[in-house]
């Protein structure tokens, strides 16, 4: 297969999928999403297609879609609408666009999680300060994060009033959407579970360091592998199939209560501790279901050309 690796650069996480295609004997080419080209139109000798630099993507066996790079508004509505095009053209897209749009953004995410049946913190989102204010007012100890954001980064916790007003106001300046939540008393771990193709591939718990209260281990935690309950299984599984990716980091935050809620479903999860502390090798598992998925792409064109006229 000729793959391409959509991506901000490379990275750990390219590396350890080119070493898992070249080891299947596939190949892989890292192209940068700020370098994406469409040439479009109608007319004699106009070369259309998409391509970035000498590459053309429309010609790949599949494309991996990893980290979409900041920008602004209409630099990611061309980037998620050029993988749309991608796949509308027949090309396999891994997780496809319509899972990275609904998993990118934390109220989409959430409201179809919720609409799934799956248990999921209490969660305000508005835009009004007064009624972000009021709501961690009324929650007493909250959560305020980034409606798209990953690797807990820009999350706040409050619970002192002032300090909340200060957060609140601060925020506002910024024109942002609030997604608030109510704090969940975890005890400092979660539990972060890797799906592909319908199955899980691995778990690990995660710890913060003492003193802290985000789990995330490119902010200092810990991780261990982790046996999960079927139950647990299941909420994961039911999760992915939610927002409808190939794969998935879904995490799980048991509380205190015995409520496990589903926290979060990243469409373009890192797994570099998931590997680290299992010894799993998730980019061979990605890399062998995206090569699934390109032979039944390939047997349902054959079966369509079949076709009488």
């Amino acid at each position: 297969m000729q793959i391409a690796i959509l991506n901000a650069g490379t990275g750990w996480h390219t590396d350890d999928l080119c070493r898992a295609l070249a080891e299947r004997g596939h190949a892989g080419r890292v192209l940068p999403y700020e370098g994406l080209v469409a040439r479009l139109g109608t007319g004699r000798g106009l070369v259309r297609g998409l391509s970035v630099g000498a590459h053309e993507i429309l010609d790949a066996d599949a494309v991996l879609a990893r980290i979409i790079p900041h920008g602004s508004l209409e630099q990611m509505i061309y980037r998620v609408d050029a993988l749309h095009w991608i796949e509308k053209r027949g090309v396999p897209v891994m997780n496809s666009p319509r899972a990275i749009e609904r998993s990118v953004d934390k109220f989409y995410t959430t409201a179809l999680l919720q609409e799934a049946g799956l248990p999921t913190p209490e969660t305000v989102v508005c835009e009004s300060a007064t009624a972000a204010m009021a709501t961690v007012l009324a929650m007493g100890d909250a959560v305020i994060k980034p409606l798209f954001g990953s690797m807990g980064h820009g999350m706040v916790r409050v619970s002192d009033p002032d300090v909340a007003f200060r957060v609140v106001r601060s925020l506002e300046q910024l024109r942002i959407v609030f997604y608030v939540q109510r704090t969940v008393d975890h005890g400092g771990r979660d539990v972060r579970v890797f799906v592909i193709g319908g199955r899980v591939l691995g778990a690990i718990e995660r710890r913060a360091p003492d003193g802290q209260w985000r789990t995330n281990v490119s902010l200092g935690g810990s991780a261990r592998p982790f046996e999960l309950p079927s139950a647990w299984e299941q909420l994961a599984l039911q999760a992915t199939a939610a927002i409808g990716a190939d794969y998935a980091g879904v995490d799980l935050l048991p509380s205190h209560d015995g409520t496990v809620f589903v926290l979060e479903v990243n469409g373009i999860p890192g797994w570099q501790g998931l590997k680290q502390a299992t010894g799993i090798d998730v980019a061979g598992a990605i890399v062998d279901h995206l090569a699934s998925r390109v032979r039944a792409s390939a047997a349902a064109a054959d079966r369509i050309a079949e076709l009488p006229a």
